[in-house]
């Protein structure tokens, strides 16, 4: 196949959460059709997708019906098993590319891919037992956070270490699985960069946006972010510098730390990322439309933003309180999931609070 999508063709999305959905609602306003797999049923993807297989990862059979099926494929979260990718990537394109979905599934090898290429990080040890968790606790000290290397977010599958007392409890609470550690960061705030690059090489950044969180889980991101200017453009050049260092394809997230000292990096997301949702209402091309671009070979938008926006996630039961939250100068953007619980993502509001500095 080409490299380039016309309308009518079709994109497959590996995973069908709220990520997904916004994907599939973006693309079929440039005349793409997409198509969702997931092992779960009645995802919010499956409902505006032009089709959708739900079958286990380890599904050869659906496997092979899906990539049959598209004509690239895409994902909306990182943890999709590697034998699964390696079936698809025999019949079909997936873009963005493995390297950057290796580099981020493992905390280890996304902390040391960053530190190679000269950008500063928490300090970190790799924690494979007790031992190796005490020898990581002398040399970075606490406090400190011990985190899974794998398959954590929202604040999941890590815990914090105070003092070295706290060690043996840390384990228990991850379940004793491959770990990180990470050393505290002296921060003020976080914000993050969302960067888009195109098969053609071309990147593209939005503005960052300043992320508050509650327990772990992003509640709000504001824009414009509290950045001097040169800190502005040293933020999107250093989200710049990794997307072409992964040759990557499509939208990727950037989480940093603002110290006195410069930029640390938190995490990169090799997807659209929750924290660029503000994209939606602020900017004439969102997050989403210039991730369905880049994967279908198509140029780039002009991400510029024409409005200051804050983005309020719903986050379970704060979805009985739609009415209340959303005002005349909101923009509401529910998931469509069936069921509020604590801790899950239902919607989120872009309130506009005025027009971008010029």
């Amino acid at each position: 196949m080409t490299e380039t999508l016309r309308p009518g063709q079709t994109i497959g999305i590996l995973g069908g959460g709220q990520l997904g959905r916004m994907l599939a609602v973006a693309a079929s306003r440039l005349g793409l059709n997409c198509h969702v797999y997931d092992p779960a049923p009645g995802g919010p993807a499956a409902e505006v997708c032009a089709a959708s297989t739900t079958a286990a990862w380890d599904d050869e059979a659906a496997l092979r019906a899906f990539a049959g099926a598209v004509d690239v494929v895409t994902y909306e979260f990182e943890n999709v098993p590697a034998a699964s990718l390696d079936l698809i990537e025999s019949l079909v394109p997936i873009r963005p590319g493995r390297r950057a979905l290796a580099v981020s599934q493992d905390r280890i090898d996304e902390k040391q891919f960053l530190q190679n290429l000269g950008l500063t990080t928490a300090p970190f040890a790799q924690v494979d037992d007790a031992t190796t968790l005490d020898a990581a606790l002398s040399r970075i000290g606490a406090p400190a956070i011990l985190k899974t290397r794998r398959f954590g977010y929202d604040g999941k599958g890590q815990a914090r270490i105070m003092t070295p007392g706290d060690a043996a409890g840390a384990l228990a609470e991850i379940k004793d699985a491959p770990a990180i550690l990470e050393g505290f960061v002296d921060f003020s705030h976080e914000v993050s960069v969302i960067g888009a690059r195109g098969i053609d090489g071309a990147v593209a950044c939005f503005d960052p946006g300043e992320n508050r969180h509650e327990d772990g889980i992003l509640r709000e991101t504001i824009v414009p972010a509290r950045l001097s200017a040169s800190q502005r453009t040293d933020a999107v050049l250093l989200a710049a510098r990794i997307l072409t260092a992964l040759d990557y394809v499509g939208v990727m997230g950037v989480e940093l730390f603002v110290t006195p000292r410069g930029l640390v990096v938190n995490e990169i997301a090799p997807r659209v990322h929750n924290s660029g949702h503000w994209t939606q209402n602020g900017c004439l091309i969102d997050q989403f439309e210039q991730h369905i671009r880049a994967v279908a070979g198509w140029p780039l938008g002009d991400g510029a933003r024409h409005s200051d926006v804050t983005m309020e996630n719903l986050i379970g039961d704060d979805i009985d309180r739609i009415l209340e939250i959303a005002g005349t100068q909101s923009a509401i953007h529910l998931y469509g999931k069936a069921e509020a619980r604590p801790g899950r993502k239902m919607g989120h509001v872009n309130r506009l609070t005025g027009p971008a500095a010029r």
